[in-house]
């Protein structure tokens, strides 16, 4: 394990150890060369195996001479053992330093490697799993935390911790959060609504108006379809919904249907023509407006955007203006995700799901997907809860957000497939005539909307660089606003709250570090520069409807549908 010394017979240091440092490093070449046919440079390699034996050489000397905290060789600080415990345990200090070491260098060897750039990236991913994997946190023999905790209680936390595993078992998947505490129209998803249209692909819901007249423009949300729409309003207090229709948006949201066999046909085409494309003709129709104000998030957007471009291929521009919020339209920046696809990756995936599957067409199950996220992030999404839930057995507390993130959603296996080839791995979406999609050759530059572009600084699922290539893609203005955070706690960062901050720059000719680097911070939120920037495009005000729906669309069932309780 990586606690321990890469190196045999550690006590004593000499002609032996060397050879263990050696032997260690020539094993790494070969099993690299083996799997990957990366080799290590033979100098980095030398200065690495010399690098490593002084410093755990250092930490020895220091472990078995008892030198105080202030002698010494500084230590390694990690926030994953900043208790006490792990330093007032001179074993456990130990551990976690030689770890630190380990782990140091195995990052080091990853990089020094030979090889063509995606290869190495998926060697340091790879490596970084089974680095996080190792630490002596996620094991109970190895965690003075958890060892205290259990003598504090007499035992008691071991058999918590052994119930919430048989619990999480049975589930299916690690808890994050107190899922009992949280029900969907009850507690999140509340703001007034109903449902006014339905197709097998989605429930389109009209939110009751807040204010006395709206803006005689509607507003069409259009989340992403690998994840429920409610992320866009789980408590009044922090909902994009209700802040929308209190700024006085007449707002319909697209609720995407929970795939499951019936639906495991579905292609691209079904998902632009029978979703976006749809919801716009029902919401123009319901309305009477010719032109409606649009938003996709993440890869609503992408849906979005593809569906206004058939539009525009169609003599058709009905958005007076689109939002789009942590979106890739150009894909050569796709960070993290980027290890996962390669040809041999999306082939696999057509041959087991997809519309030519010997035993016909599939599903992407939502935990899949869900799983994938999660070690994106492990320290945060998967071994803190392993620690907490399993080893101290304390049961996580009730998290709106993570609630949400554990609600996933399936599917089809056609329509991932497309999505998969065509833009993360051949990247055509930005490219004029490349794809044809429900009959029209594709050219997303022949959109005249202006366009709301939103990106967050730290996100790792859409790296903002890659939010921004999209001003190149789009021939209408943009506007280019930069916020701080991730790819949700990013956008999800309501005004009342005085959190964070986000950037402006209206000069989107540069190239996107350029943009960084003439940005102005500005402190809160950016809902509200949204909301003035797409007040602009909103038209004047009326009176606001007093039912929802129209004639022809009747309202089916109360907010938030059926669609959304459906559960992967």
């Amino acid at each position: 394990m990586l606690n321990q010394p890469l190196i045999p017979s550690f006590e004593s240091f000499g002609s032996q150890t060397q050879a263990g440092v050696t032997a260690f490093g020539n094993a790494l070449g070969d099993l690299l060369k083996t799997m990957s046919g990366l080799t290590l440079p033979p100098d980095a390699l030398t200065k690495l195996q010399a690098d490593y034996l002084k410093q755990a050489t250092e930490l020895w000397n220091q472990s078995v001479q008892g030198l105080g905290k202030d002698e010494g060789k500084k230590p390694q600080r990690d926030r994953r053992f900043a208790n006490k415990a792990w330093q007032d345990n001179p074993m456990a200090s130990y551990t976690v330093q030689m770890y630190l070491l380990n782990a140091a260098t195995l990052t080091q060897l990853a990089d020094a490697l030979d090889g063509d750039t995606k290869t190495k990236e998926r060697v340091r991913f790879a490596v970084q799993q089974w680095i996080d994997a190792m630490s002596p946190g996620n094991f109970l023999a190895l965690n003075p935390e958890a060892q205290q905790k259990a003598v504090e209680t007499k035992g008691e936390s071991l058999a918590q911790g052994l119930k919430l595993l048989m619990a999480d078992l049975k589930k299916g998947h690690i808890s994050l959060t107190d899922e009992s505490v949280f029900e969907v129209g009850r507690n999140v998803a509340t703001t007034e609504g109903a449902v006014v249209f339905e197709n097998e692909l989605f429930q389109l819901i009209e939110y009751k108006p807040l204010t006395a007249q709206v803006y005689e423009r509607p507003m069409l949300f259009v989340p992403p379809c690998i994840n429920k729409y409610y992320i866009m309003d789980l408590q009044p207090s922090n909902s994009l919904i209700r802040y929308t229709v209190e700024q006085g948006h007449r707002l319909f949201v697209v609720s995407w249907r929970n795939a499951d066999q019936s639906l495991a046909s579905a292609t691209w085409d079904d998902y632009i023509e029978k979703g976006p494309i749809t919801a716009i003709q029902v919401v123009q129709d319901i309305t009477h407006a010719k032109t409606i104000n649009t938003l996709g998030f993440c890869v609503g957007g992408t849906l979005l955007s593809t569906a206004l471009g058939v539009l525009a291929a169609r003599g058709q521009q009905p958005a007076a203006s689109a939002t789009l919020l942590t979106t890739l339209v150009d894909f050569s920046n796709t960070g993290v995700l980027d290890v996962f696809i390669d040809d041999t990756m999306v082939q696999l995936r057509e041959m087991t799901i997809g519309e030519k599957a010997p035993g016909g067409p599939g599903l992407l199950k939502g935990k899949e997907l869900a799983t994938t996220f999660s070690f994106l992030r492990p320290n945060d999404l998967v071994w803190n809860y392993v620690i907490n839930n399993y080893l101290k057995g304390e049961a996580p507390p009730a998290f709106d957000l993570l609630y949400w993130n554990g609600d996933a959603t399936n599917l089809p296996g056609p329509m991932y497939c497309y999505y998969l080839r065509h833009t993360y791995l051949q990247n055509e979406l930005k490219v004029p005539g490349a794809l044809t999609v429900c009959g029209e050759k594709l050219d997303l530059s022949k959109i005249e909307a202006p366009f709301y572009l939103y990106a967050s600084r730290e996100d790792h699922i859409v790296p903002w660089q890659g939010a921004y290539a999209s001003t190149r893609v789009f021939s209408g203005p943009k506007r280019f606003v930069l916020g701080a955070s991730g790819h949700i706690a990013g956008v999800i960062n309501p005004p009342k709250a005085g959190k964070r901050c986000h950037w402006v720059n209206d000069d989107v000719s540069v190239e996107d570090e350029a943009w960084l680097a003439g940005a102005t911070e500005v402190k809160g939120s950016w809902w509200t520069d949204w909301t003035n920037w797409l007040a602009t495009h909103s038209g004047k005000q009326v009176a606001a409807p007093k039912t929802l729906g129209g004639r022809k669309h009747k309202a089916i069932e109360p907010a938030p549908g059926r669609y959304v309780q459906a559960k992967a």
